[in-house]
């Protein structure tokens, strides 16, 4: 048989998989719309009578990317602040890392220092402890997370939930109803806070990575604090913190408005940065690398 012959068998074998393939998708989304019909339902429901509009919501839940996030979210029932080794973040290697970011960034650093008057050694410092100075911003669906943590705050998606954590990370069951029930309502106002973000900014809910905890961008921002204090560093006409001058700016207003003040002495620096994350060990970690910044 001449290589002629063997064209049309192969077109037919390509014509068939991608029917398979136009098939396929159809049902996954079908799949994905009846989970999230079981598991969403209730809280989109509850978002429209909030006063989301209905038609985006449902076309929102019933895309193939948003899914119920058990791995993920199981983690805020197993993680423990003190177990993060932030003195990694104070290494050679790291303080390396950051002055060459400084450098890179040193007149939209000297802009946000001279217009919020917050160190920029500080914020640098924030920006690489929260996420390697913008490598790192998480891998999960911002939207996913919430949605699913949120949906917690009902008593059979709540009772599914718990069924699905793997027993050697299952907590007991009346400490993951108690912790379940008080995370699922601030959840929910994250949630909340995160769609009306990326409504209100242009972006697609459902693109938008960030942490297991739903913190967003290279300043890791809650969603209700992009609202409070997110600001436009770069004067493009959006908040996205997935850029540095608008992370900058934000993280710069967001200690501004706790107290930073120019020449303030160390123990009220600490008190603001306090606020950013309740660590005393994050907070020296941060005072700690802004001070290897000056050599």
């Amino acid at each position: 048989m001449s290589r002629c012959d063997r064209i049309p068998t192969r077109i037919l074998w390509l014509t068939i998989c991608i029917a398979v393939l136009w098939l396929w998708l159809p049902i996954r989304a079908r799949a994905t719309a009846e989970n999230n019909a079981y598991q969403f339902q209730a809280l989109q429901n509850k978002l429209i009578k909030d006063g989301f509009d209905s038609d985006k919501i449902t076309r929102l839940y019933s895309r193939p990317q948003v899914f119920f996030e058990t791995d993920g979210v199981t983690i805020l029932f197993t993680y423990s602040e003190a177990k993060v080794d932030y003195d990694q973040f104070a290494n050679d290697w790291s303080i390396g890392k950051a002055k060459k970011y400084m450098q890179k960034h040193d007149e939209e650093l000297d802009r946000v220092e001279k217009a919020y008057g917050v160190d920029s050694r500080v914020i640098t410092a924030i920006l690489l402890v929260e996420t390697g100075l913008g490598q790192n911003v998480g891998k999960r669906s911002t939207l996913n997370s919430l949605s699913t943590l949120a949906a917690l705050m009902y008593p059979d998606v709540r009772r599914a939930f718990y069924n699905e954590i793997p027993d050697a990370k299952r907590p007991p069951k009346m400490k993951f109803e108690k912790a379940a029930k008080r995370r699922s309502k601030w959840a929910y106002g994250e949630l909340k806070a995160f769609l009306k973000h990326a409504y209100q900014e242009g972006f697609d809910p459902a693109q938008i990575p960030g942490s297991f905890a739903g913190a967003m961008g290279y300043a890791q921002f809650m969603p209700s604090n992009i609202l409070a204090y997110g600001k436009d560093g770069n004067n493009d006409g959006t908040i996205d913190l997935l850029t540095h001058p608008d992370s900058m700016a934000s993280i710069a207003n967001f200690l501004k408005r706790h107290g930073w003040r120019p020449g303030i002495n160390r123990k009220k620096q600490e008190k603001v940065i306090y606020h950013y994350n309740h660590s005393e060990y994050y907070v020296k970690t941060i005072l700690k690398i802004a001070e290897r910044l000056k050599t």
